[in-house]
């Protein structure tokens, strides 16, 4: 039922430990590679909930290296990156998820969850609603980032690119986390393109990550599943893989 629920939003959503599942057959069967010679990165939002609902299969991998700050943008920038290439098997690849969040309530409602221990619903993600509601009061001044708030102030200067866009959405959180993404993917391919690896592929991952209510689990709709192989430089595209039954 939780399912049926977030595929009214995301209609290629599978749950996390399915996604997870999915993608290490799917590098094994393509690449020939098993989880321990994958080095992880995950650029994905520090809210506590994305920890609690961490798939669990995922630490197979080694890593994950965390190159998200608040709604997933990797903010550790090109030093992060290279630190993190370096630690990569040589026999083996470096996977790069990458995925603004969500939250979707059983009722269906998009943009909160229902947190542990708390008595009502509350916003998921908070960063992106935040950013929204600042948007909608026009209170974003171009070129506004400061030092004491440089990651919140980034995702308004995001949003506040794409204004029309999100305002004239029919539903404003969902179109605003659409435009994260895409953000986000953009700088995943700038920071890629300046980093070596030491190693034959870069596996890029890109999709929308969405929080259940506290018994629904998370979930995962892939945007993106790349393989790039460093000594051809050419990419595969693996999500059609990824999806068949």
């Amino acid at each position: 039922m939780s399912l049926e629920i977030v595929r009214t939003w995301y209609p290629k959503a599978l749950t996390s430990i399915d996604t997870v599942n999915r993608l290490l057959d799917t590098i094994e069967k393509e690449i020939g590679l098993k989880p321990k010679q994958l080095m992880h990165a995950d650029s994905m939002c520090c809210d506590d909930v994305n920890a609690i609902q961490y798939p669990p299969r995922a630490l197979e991998m080694l890593g994950p290296f965390h190159l998200g700050g608040l709604n997933g943008f990797p903010f550790v920038g090109i030093t992060g990156m290279n630190a993190f290439a370096h630690h990569v098997p040589e026999d083996g690849a470096v996977i790069i998820f990458y995925a603004p969040h969500i939250g979707i309530t059983k009722e269906g409602t998009i943009g909160e969850i229902y947190r542990i221990g708390q008595s009502a619903n509350s916003a998921c993600c908070g960063a992106a609603k935040g950013a929204l509601g600042k948007l909608i009061d026009g209170k974003i001044i171009e070129g506004n980032v400061t030092s004491l708030d440089f990651q919140m102030n980034t995702i308004e200067q995001i949003f506040l690119h794409q204004k029309e866009r999100i305002l004239k959405a029919e539903n404003q959180i969902f179109e605003a986390t659409e435009v994260m993404y895409e953000a986000i993917d953009e700088r995943i391919a700038v920071l890629v393109k300046e980093t070596n690896y030491p190693c034959k592929y870069v596996v890029l991952v890109g999709g929308i990550f969405i929080n259940g209510d506290r018994d629904m689990g998370s979930f995962c709709q892939y945007k993106r599943f790349d393989c790039i192989n460093l000594e051809t430089g050419k990419s595969k595209n693996m999500l059609d893989k990824y999806y068949e039954d």
